[in-house]
């Protein structure tokens, strides 16, 4: 069998976790995964792991030589918001110039990149977004991930970009909350919580991420693709859909504005996504913040959270 071989890198993130589990099986992958620093996953065996600071040049420029991957997608960033716009020099390094270093050493062994990007880069004035509509980025990390897209498509022939929104799910030894785990933790300890009225999005569970990703590579679908879940929501509604499902008290709940927060970076106000393309494209169906809860929860079961 001729197998190919897909290079994560990221793989200790959320997402990077998801495609890791759901390429392990396969007989046609030869699957490496990779991170700075030590591997986090729970299972080691079905891949090989490789401990790769993506920031240095010739250490992407070597790994790449030596591993001839035929595919590799790009699951690392810095996406706190607040301290991306703080630490901006950090925040280019990891975001920007680390995928510049990527997609040349993809580029000089002709490999498919796949590259996650964000619903960020829109002003959220106009959501949901296609496609083809342009972005207009608020903030210093929505800048530097158009850039990261732009460097994409200049320096590469077979390339693919996935923006999504609102990733959650449950990982191997979780270095990072989401907007499910945040919600339930604070209220079933009594606290109560800020959540803002007037921002929409689409949430998306990271298996059905991780699903449109492997798509795009099994099929070499290359271009941009808006993967997301199949419905826009106030952050508001999502938390009360949280409250909702583990019967929690809702009056712990504090609706706020935005702009009220005082938040370093401005968030735009209304994104989500029209993800027509992808269910053509790449046979994509995800499933709605409900349903994705009642996964996830099954999922806190098998794990001590």
């Amino acid at each position: 069998m001729n197998r190919k071989k897909v290079l994560v890198t990221g793989s200790n993130g959320l997402l990077g976790q998801k495609i890791i589990y759901s390429l392990i099986e396969r007989k046609d992958i030869d699957l490496l995964a990779s991170s700075k620093g030590l591997n986090r996953l729970i299972c080691k065996s079905g891949y090989r792991y490789i401990d790769l600071d993506i920031t240095r040049n010739k250490e992407v420029e070597k790994v790449f030589e030596n591993e001839n991957p035929d595919a590799v997608i790009n699951c690392a960033a810095m996406t706190n918001v607040d301290y991306c716009e703080e630490n901006q020099d950090s925040c280019w390094k990891i975001n920007v110039n680390a995928v510049e270093n990527i997609a040349k050493s993809c580029e000089a062994l002709k490999a498919h990149l796949l590259h996650l990007s964000t619903d960020f880069v829109f002003d959220g004035k106009s959501g949901p977004y296609s496609e083809n509509d342009k972005p207009n980025p608020l903030h210093f990390y929505a800048k530097s991930k158009l850039k990261s897209e732009e460097i994409v498509k200049k320096t590469m022939t077979k390339w693919s970009i996935a923006r999504t929104i609102i990733i959650y799910g449950i990982t191997d030894n979780m270095s990072r909350s989401n907007i499910v785990l945040w919600a339930k933790k604070e209220i079933e300890n009594g606290n109560a919580i800020n959540v803002v009225n007037d921002q929409l999005r689409s949430p998306t569970l990271a298996e059905d991420l991780a699903k449109g990703c492997i798509s795009i590579i099994d099929k070499s679908a290359f271009g941009l693709y808006h993967l997301s879940g199949p419905k826009t929501y106030s952050i508001l509604d999502l938390v009360h859909k949280v409250a909702d499902f583990y019967n929690l008290d809702k009056s712990l709940i504090l609706p706020v504005t935005s702009a009220s927060l005082n938040q370093s970076a401005t968030r735009p106000l209304s994104t989500g996504f029209d993800i027509t393309k992808a269910k053509k494209d790449l046979d994509f169906n995800p499933v709605d913040f409900l349903e994705g809860i009642k996964i996830m929860d099954q999922q806190i079961k098998n794990h001590e959270i």
